[in-house]
């Protein structure tokens, strides 16, 4: 289940963190990476435990955790800690096919999490750089995503997927894992289905018709019925 979400951050929130990050250093992106991921890893990111990474985190959970759409997506858990990329062009940066680790640790927190899903939030306009579009393959085809800056896209963090090199300009982006209550993929699917079902019978016919009442509890006993909490 591949989902776009639109509008996590507005344009002026984008341009308060590129401000930001753009008077900031960077280091190696391989710092973070596992031992598969760092053969075929060549971008820059922020020092995960400094400050400025983890104020602008923080700014970026505060977002999605006030976002029906992605709520209604991930029924996340736990989020980690956001983290912040850039692909330059006159690096020659890219990120080759890898998958990404099954668990996450966070080494100021403590925190541990099983990773359900992925998330890149865009922070550069696509019209800004060439490739470094995010590739992620599926059962059926491989998917390019390259989206708005404040979009961002929630995808199987067991998904086999890529970084395209970027040729001008520079790609910048969040990018983190969360772990889900809902943790079987089809369950979170056809959870999400029936959620957007509800919102749009809600939407025409109003919160208190008696169908829809009846969808939002059987909506709710499915939550608890699979539910890890």
């Amino acid at each position: 289940m591949l989902i776009c979400i639109p509008n996590v951050l507005s344009k002026h929130d984008v341009a308060e963190f590129r401000d930001v990050m753009d008077a900031s250093d960077w280091e190696d992106g391989r710092s973070t990476a596992g031992a598969q991921s760092a053969l075929v890893k060549r971008n820059e990111q922020l020092p995960p435990d400094s400050d400025v990474a983890r104020k602008l985190g923080n700014r970026v959970i505060s977002a999605l955790t006030a976002n029906p759409r992605f709520l209604a997506a991930a029924v996340p858990q736990q989020i980690f800690p956001p983290l912040f990329n850039r692909y330059v062009a006159s690096g020659g940066h890219h990120f080759g096919i890898h998958v990404d680790n099954a668990v996450r640790g966070d080494r100021l927190t403590g925190l541990r999490i099983r990773t359900d899903l992925s998330m890149t939030l865009f922070l550069s306009e696509p019209e800004d750089y060439d490739g470094g579009e995010l590739v992620i393959e599926d059962l059926y085809s491989s998917h390019e995503v390259k989206l708005p800056a404040g979009d961002a896209v929630l995808y199987p963090a067991s998904s086999l997927h890529m970084v395209t090199p970027v040729t001008r300009g520079q790609r910048v982006a969040s990018f983190f894992w969360l772990q889900s209550m809902i943790r079987d993929t089809h369950a979170r699917s056809m959870i999400f289905d029936l959620d957007t079902a509800i919102q749009a019978l809600a939407g025409r016919l109003g919160r208190d018709d008696p169908e829809t009442v009846k969808l939002t509890g059987i909506y709710h006993n499915l939550i608890r019925y699979w539910a890890e909490v």
